[in-house]
């Protein structure tokens, strides 16, 4: 197996890169997941069992996932390992919203990724939106990106390990 040369996990929505961990860690070590074996995975949840799976998984399985990960097989192939499709760091607007957190000296310690998910939630995006550090459509997924990092990592995960520098 050929590992991607370039980081693809940047391409993947949090909630697609959160399932496909899910799947792997349910997987024998010596196993290759690709990204067909994840698709066949997705396409057993969407199936009659559905609502079974949802509850087991805690994800939101939907057909978008479908769709996302079809665009994923086109362009990379089905033998692509899934691994390294996985996300272990925010995107770079998440990335913008824990620096400007961080940078806050209200906190004696360093901010966790609960303490992000509440800056977001009392509107720090809306507020780095108006001050031109986030573009307006940038704040559209950062509440679910940041559920999904602390569904994968904990709410108490020290959020400045997951800061992308591009």
């Amino acid at each position: 197996m050929i590992r991607n040369p370039i980081d693809v996990a940047t391409r993947v929505s949090p909630s697609l890169s959160a399932l496909i961990e899910s799947r792997l860690n349910h997987s024998e070590p010596e196993e290759y997941i690709t990204l067909l074996i994840i698709r066949d995975y997705v396409t057993g949840l969407l199936s009659a069992e559905f609502t079974e799976a949802e509850q087991i998984h805690h994800f939101d399985i939907n057909e978008s996932l479908l769709d996302e990960l079809n665009a994923l097989i086109e362009e990379f192939g089905e033998t692509a390992l899934a691994h390294d499709f996985v996300q272990n760091s925010a995107s770079e607007s998440m990335s913008r919203v824990i620096d400007a957190v961080i940078s806050n000296r209200e906190y004696d310690n360093p901010p966790t990724l609960e303490i992000i998910k509440q800056a977001i939630v009392m509107g720090l995006p809306a507020s780095l939106v108006g001050d031109g550090v986030l573009d307006e459509d940038e704040d559209d997924g950062l509440l679910a990106e940041i559920d999904a990092l602390i569904n994968r990592h904990g709410a108490d995960a020290i959020a400045e390990e997951f800061l992308r520098y591009e």
